[in-house]
């Protein structure tokens, strides 16, 4: 695995749910230092209440400065101004966001740098560090969220692939329209903390007191409640079996419709990932309700290796990163075959099942994604200081000679 680097994060929301982009630098914080830098320009906020309070959220980290999370993690929210149509924010944010990222790293001790980043927005950043290799890591169809100028965030992330050494896809579909731009394009799809999950097979994992007197079965989710996840698809689930317990668990960003008046959906707000195995020990089934709609499509849940890892067995609509698997994975896309789903899903959920059912993830530990990534971008690094020197004078580089569409 990569070692001895200083490692820079572009990434949203050190302090959200945590996500994939958690996941991948805890696990290289283990050989590198990590320099995790809060992105939060890629969008113009609203005056809704949700944005407010985000806004307020980011002044109190840029005051607090950068922070150490970890002995080898430091988090940073460097000033950034959200108009991402301008070009003199732009270029103020480069400015910015530099300075501030330089400042962290002249504390540091002298190491190659590498830049990763999660963010599709970044180029303006490469060359600004003499980084050794640059990684795009696309987990999603940025400019499908809710808010995000489609047209300006895919031209954006258009100039970052350019300018990278690798890019990392994390779904089939994005695996595919990514690879027309570039020539070093790799599909490696999502790990998960096997250790952590698999604690909810242990007798001594207790189920927690919020969850203990609910009625059985519990048909349960995890992750935030978003505009992609199908809440009337829950409510209809909820209908056809009124004798179960439909459990959310995460914020809910989104309207609840009227799976928000039905007496046995339970909305239990987010909660702590360390206490995500216990949770997942009371869950009979675990849900993947997500809408059909592009921003899916694109997506690989985190959450369906999370469920298998705690061995819970999982009802998901149709996706194309989610396959059926044999007493472990079915797929449906209404209420009543959701419903029908769940009750073959019940039939192989004893502990045996489950037990074998987290084995099969045992493959798929994050350490071993992130051995195959260390491999691609190791072989990726090469000579091309003088380079990212002259970016870093603020000279500009051209997108074209370096990375040609395949």
């Amino acid at each position: 695995m990569i070692s001895g680097r200083t490692i820079i994060c572009l990434a949203s929301g050190w302090d959200y749910h945590p996500t994939s982009k958690h996941h991948v630098m805890r696990q290289l914080s283990q050989g590198n230092r990590i320099v995790w830098v809060n992105w939060h320009c890629s969008r113009r906020p609203s005056l809704g209440v949700a944005d407010l309070r985000s806004m307020a959220l980011r002044l109190r980290q840029m005051r607090r400065g950068a922070r150490q999370v970890t002995d080898a993690i430091t988090v940073l929210t460097p000033p950034q101004v959200p108009l991402p149509g301008s070009r003199v924010a732009r270029q103020l944010n480069r400015r910015l966001v530099r300075r501030a990222v330089r400042r962290v790293l002249e504390r540091l001790p002298r190491r190659p740098v590498q830049l990763w980043s999660f963010a599709p927005d970044a180029a303006d950043l490469v060359g600004g560090f003499g980084e050794e290799v640059v990684v795009y890591y696309c987990v999603d169809a940025f400019g499908e969220f809710s808010g995000y100028n489609r047209e300006l965030i895919e031209r954006r992330e258009r100039e970052l692939i350019a300018r990278s050494d690798v890019v990392i896809t994390t779904s089939p579909p994005l695996f595919e329209t990514r690879r027309t731009l570039h020539p070093n394009v790799h599909l490696i799809e999502h790990g998960v903390d096997h250790q952590h999950l698999s604690k909810a097979l242990q007798s001594e994992t207790a189920i927690p007191t919020d969850l203990a007197s609910l009625p059985r079965p519990i048909l349960g989710f995890v992750g935030v409640v978003g505009d992609w996840v199908d809440v009337e698809l829950v409510a209809g689930l909820a209908r056809q079996r009124p004798d179960a317990s439909i459990v959310m668990i995460g914020p809910v960003t989104t309207g609840r419709g009227s799976a928000g008046t039905l007496r046995n959906v339970h909305w239990l707000g987010g909660r702590d990932h360390r206490l995500l195995p216990a949770y997942l020990k009371s869950f009979d089934v675990g849900l993947i309700p997500f809408r059909q709609v592009p921003l899916t499509h694109n997506a690989n849940p985190i959450k369906l290796y999370e469920y298998l890892a705690a061995g819970v067995p999982t009802v998901s609509t149709s996706l194309p990163a989610v396959r059926p698997m044999p007493r472990s994975v079915w797929l449906a896309d209404d209420a009543a075959r959701t419903a029908a789903a769940c009750d073959e899903a019940l039939r192989h959920n004893t502990a045996d099942d489950r037990a074998a059912r987290s084995a099969l993830m045992l493959a798929h530990s994050w350490s071993q994604r992130l051995e195959e990534i260390s491999t691609i971008v190791s072989a990726a690094i090469r000579p091309h200081a003088a380079e990212r020197k002259a970016e870093a004078s603020g000279s500009p580089r051209p997108v074209e000679p370096r990375m040609q569409p395949a």
